[in-house]
């Protein structure tokens, strides 16, 4: 590895591999530095992907660590220990000792889903436990669903799954109670209504009662909290926000402009690190426009450069 690079991305899913992409194919000097934990692992297949859809996750980030590496971009297996600011950019500390420098940082971390304390959802998360219809709602379709309340979200989760199949069953659980309008919906479009408690989850995706009774399920539906993968930017001062829906804390995530740039100089976001809502497409996308931002911002740096060393010259 070089010591020091126009960009360090730390994190080689598509947003980190998609940033470095655009930046090399600018000429610039970048690192990935991948730890090789994408949030999508447990999944089968990537979907809604325009021209790669149904592909395996590690099968795509493979295709767009070889097209990155095409361009002379850097890839390297490994954890980014720390990092630290420079009077001109940041030191970036590597697990195993090593440290490189790098003008400008592209965070592309991801989030971690923090799931509800459910036993038996932590084994089938990513295939029988599910969040997301858009990822998972065609696979499931027209089977027996059900979703297990834990906060404010649960009635949503259960109008919102009634597209993909009409077998739907909303387990109250821990969640709010739904109101008496909420509960004239849920009956309209057929969706069961289960008031005791859930025990755990057995067979495939079974959800067993306190009460002993077992509703067969093909799939169960639970909502993470969604955990902002940002603590190594924290001493930057980059700190994540929560991130509220109806009201409701869901998460947290890393504020930025439309273009990735934080409020921390340097510093720009790519992927679900800055928006939990993000799928892989969008990821991709942001990891694109955070990269062309990036090159444009080191552009007028060494603009500015060039102009004061004319300037100085002819002084």
């Amino acid at each position: 590895m070089d010591e020091r690079y126009d960009v360090v991305v730390i994190g080689g899913g598509a947003a980190g591999l998609s940033g470095a992409l655009t930046l090399s194919r600018a000429r610039r000097s970048v690192l990935v530095v991948d730890a090789g934990r994408p949030r999508n692992a447990p999944a089968g297949h990537v979907h809604n992907y325009l021209g790669r859809e149904g592909t395996p996750p590690a099968e795509l980030y493979a295709i767009g660590r070889a097209e990155a590496e095409g361009y002379g971009a850097t890839v390297v297996d490994g954890r980014v220990a720390g990092v630290v600011r420079e009077d001109d950019g940041f030191r970036v500390e590597l697990e195993g000792g090593a440290a490189v420098r790098a003008r400008r940082l592209l965070l592309a971390t991801g989030l971690t889903d923090e799931l509800p304390d459910l036993p038996g959802a932590a084994e089938r998360w990513g295939s029988t436990v599910l969040h997301c219809p858009y990822c998972h709602g065609w696979e499931a379709r027209d089977s027996a669903v059900g979703v297990v309340s834990t906060g404010a979200m649960g009635v949503h989760a259960a109008k919102l799954w009634r597209q993909w199949t009409e077998d739907v069953v909303l387990f109250v659980h821990t969640g709010a109670e739904p109101t008496e309008e909420e509960l004239e919906q849920l009956g309209a479009r057929g969706v069961r209504v289960v008031r005791d408690a859930v025990a755990g989850l057995e067979g495939g995706a079974d959800v067993r009662l306190v009460s002993g009774e077992l509703v067969a399920r093909d799939a169960v539906v639970v909502t993470p909290r969604f955990a902002a993968n940002a603590d190594l930017v924290a001493g930057l001062g980059a700190v994540p926000v929560p991130m509220e829906m109806n009201g409701v804390v869901v998460g947290s995530f890393l504020q930025a402009d439309p273009t990735g740039r934080t409020d921390v100089p340097g510093v720009w976001v790519a992927g679900n690190v800055g928006d939990m809502s993000a799928q892989v497409i969008v990821a991709a996308a942001q990891g694109l426009k955070a990269g062309a931002m990036m090159n444009a911002d080191l552009i007028e740096e060494e603009t500015g450069h060039a102009v004061a060393g004319k300037r100085s010259v002819a002084a």
